[in-house]
């Protein structure tokens, strides 16, 4: 994968302005995220804002969530594409609320390490549960989606003991293609 010069050069500037160490960039393990080409506008998220997909995923999303009410299992969108800059942000605001950067990194990949970037991963909820909490796990649109997401071609990035070190992430699901 070729990574731009100045995509490296943004990400060193924002990862110094959060106190993530220079090497991080080259010695993470996880795979760096590109922003895709083409993004088109979705539906709004839970908190009426508006969020942006790749058109294959939001093609694939948009069947995947009606398939599902006609199954009964309801399910909405909480958080789609985000640039290196809104990841930032996020972070920086965890940080000014006193939480450590290690802490905040095992629940937040750093800017350009998130799957995010690429517009290929939603955060999914129900009105069964609150947001982005692990009890996620415990609804009929997780069982659903446990064993009907991958015909659509998306899979759960991060579950329990997962291989990125984050933690367990049940309503966060990538757009990996089908086929």
């Amino acid at each position: 994968m070729r990574v731009s010069n100045s995509y490296k050069e943004l990400l060193k500037k924002l990862h110094a302005s959060l106190g993530i160490p220079e090497e991080y960039l080259e010695q993470c393990e996880q795979p760096l995220c590109l922003q895709p080409n083409k993004l088109v506008d979705t539906e709004p998220d839970y908190y009426g804002r508006p969020q942006r997909l790749t058109p294959q995923t939001f093609d694939s999303w948009s069947r995947m969530k009606k398939t599902a009410a006609k199954d009964g299992a309801f399910f909405f969108l909480i958080s789609a594409f985000r640039d290196p800059q809104y990841q930032h942000d996020l972070i920086a605001r965890k940080i000014e609320q006193g939480t450590p950067l290690k802490e905040i990194l095992q629940v937040n990949a750093a800017p350009g390490f998130s799957e995010h970037h690429t517009g290929r991963a939603v955060d999914i909820g129900t009105h069964d549960c609150e947001a982005l909490e692990e009890v996620f796990d415990k609804t009929a649109a997780f069982e659903w989606l446990q064993e009907n997401a991958k015909s659509f071609g998306f899979s759960m990035s991060y579950p329990p003991d997962n291989t990125a070190g984050f933690s367990y992430e049940p309503w966060h699901w990538c757009f990996k293609g089908t086929g």
